[in-house]
């Protein structure tokens, strides 16, 4: 399929299978800006303060996400807490609405200091997950290891951001051969070895990639720029590589998640520490069409490797299927149009009273323009 200098591009509406849309006046700013990106569809994260754990406060949360971004199918999901019980999991199924629960190990990213210490203590959770046929949704990091495990005496190497997701496949492994019926994320891939992993498992095991990994290596945020940091972070410029090729494979195994996770500009600049997260929502079609002209430009693809079907997969068609949404197997209706018009990313995007200020990743970068085609 050629990509390179055509003039436009049209494709079915974008799903969005992991998308953190926040709470209060950061909500009420980015949720309308979601169909900007050429969504229809998105998953959406339970990471709010406190965590969503409860079905009526997740039916709640949806309620407001659809008032704000009517016409947009916001799918639900629960926290993986110990206040979630088996029962919980049969409400949450028969909803029809939510339709995951998230994995976050504790003090990974942002707001998952209530997230899981052992694993093995939610088994009978993921039990009743399997039997109700629900996803669960793995942010695949190890903790960091504090200094007394820098030195360990049988050689074990230390946890780091670098290395913190490869850390964490023997548990995706473990959990796959323990329930082999429950279709499980492992989300924002970001390295080769995480790849393989999802590869390696059966076709209840699939992976989400972002737009943002497909742009960037550890230079781009270990280098000073705090915008481009985000969980799991950018690796090494191999990993970049293989995202990018594995987009284009058409396996149905990797899908689009955003990952899209806005911050006010103070909260990434200010005292402290970065928060964890790259901004990409009403660009994210976009940077996913453009790092794949990249890779062409460098010699990562080539043209000929590219097929429409694949793409529409990748962004659209394989997410549905594997989440079992209805009516994945025929696209009908509205259509974006990706057209080049001399976009560039805004340097900020800024809420109507300027209150909210978030700088979005990939700023200044140019980027096909996106509209709605009925």
């Amino acid at each position: 399929m050629q990509l390179k200098n055509i003039p436009f591009l049209e494709l079915p509406p974008t799903a969005d299978f992991h998308c953190h849309l926040r709470q209060d006046t950061m909500m009420e700013f980015i949720t309308p800006l979601v169909k900007e990106g050429g969504c229809d569809t998105i998953f959406v994260m339970p990471n709010l303060q406190p965590p969503i754990t409860k079905v009526s406060d997740a039916l709640a949360y949806h309620e407001t996400l659809s008032r704000l971004a009517p016409g947009v199918t916001f799918l639900m999901s629960l926290y993986l807490h110990p206040e979630l019980s088996a029962a919980t999991i049969a409400e949450a199924a028969r909803t029809k609405i939510i339709h995951g629960v998230k994995l976050y190990p504790a003090g990974v990213t942002t707001n998952s200091q209530d997230g899981v210490l052992d694993i093995e203590q939610y088994y009978p959770i993921f039990e009743e997950m399997e039997a109700n046929d629900m996803v669960l949704n793995l942010h695949g990091e190890m903790m960091s290891s504090p200094p007394t495990e820098y030195a360990k005496a049988d050689g074990t190497e230390a946890v780091t951001v670098l290395n913190a997701e490869p850390k964490f496949l023997p548990h995706l492994y473990k959990l796959h051969a323990a329930f082999p019926k429950l279709r499980i994320v492992l989300e924002h891939v970001s390295t080769r070895e995480g790849l393989e992993a999802v590869r390696l498992c059966g076709r209840t095991v699939v992976g989400t990639l972002t737009a943002h990994h497909l742009w960037m290596t550890v230079d781009d945020w270990g280098c000073g720029d705090a915008f481009n940091f985000c969980k799991p972070v950018a690796k090494a410029p191999e990993d970049r590589v293989a995202l990018v090729r594995a987009v284009i494979e058409g396996s149905g195994k990797f899908f689009f998640g955003s990952d899209s996770a806005p911050h006010p500009i103070q909260s990434k600049k200010g005292p402290g520490n970065a928060a964890a997260g790259c901004f990409t929502q009403p660009w994210c079609t976009a940077l996913v069409i453009g790092a794949l002209e990249e890779g062409i430009k460098q010699g990562w693809i080539k043209e000929e490797e590219i097929r429409r079907t694949s793409i529409e997969g990748f962004l659209s068609r394989y997410g549905r299927e594997f989440y079992k949404l209805d009516g994945t197997t025929e696209q009908e209706g509205p259509m974006i149009r990706l057209e080049r018009k001399g976009e560039k990313i805004p340097l900020v995007v800024a809420s109507k009273d300027g209150s909210i200020e978030v700088v979005p990743f990939g700023r200044g970068k140019e980027v096909m323009s996106l509209s709605w085609v009925w």
